[in-house]
């Protein structure tokens, strides 16, 4: 039963993380573009997958509830948590570049999309960071798990 819950979790994982993974990996083209359906969409696309992947965290801190005082499993879980406050960021900074671009003639002289760049730089970077950080926390969960 417990190698069924197991693999329940990893495609839960999977099937959680890839799509939000992409979302806001995606997200610095389409302001850039300027493409405010898509950025919408994108937006709202990683809201429902945080979530998710909150669901993911909670179910791996149950399926592991044995284990944690392993280091592999406490490290994994501080760096979840840490991943998941990044993507709150991301969150916040999707928001943000929706309202500037949503704008009829706002922001700068030159255009709204101006002010939305700012947003490009931040958003990319978080997400690299918490791609990373989804990684390591792959590997820590294959080489560190009990046999």
């Amino acid at each position: 039963m417990t190698d069924l819950l197991l693999w329940l979790h990893i495609g839960f994982a999977i099937f959680t993380l890839g799509p939000l993974t992409a979302a806001t990996m995606s997200t610095p083209r389409f302001i850039r573009a300027g493409d405010v359906n898509v950025l919408r969409y994108l937006h709202q696309t990683t809201r429902i997958y945080a979530v998710a992947a909150l669901g993911v965290f909670l179910f791996g801190a149950l399926l592991g509830r044995e284990y944690l005082g392993r280091p592999y499993l406490s490290i994994s879980m501080t760096l979840f948590i840490v991943a998941l406050a990044l993507l709150a960021l991301v969150v916040r900074d999707q928001g943000i570049a929706l309202r500037i671009l949503g704008r009829e003639g706002g922001g700068t002289a030159e255009s709204p999309k101006g002010d939305a760049k700012v947003q490009i730089g931040r958003v990319a970077a978080l997400s690299g960071v918490i791609t990373v950080i989804w990684l390591v926390i792959l590997v820590m969960m294959v080489w560190g798990s009990p046999s």
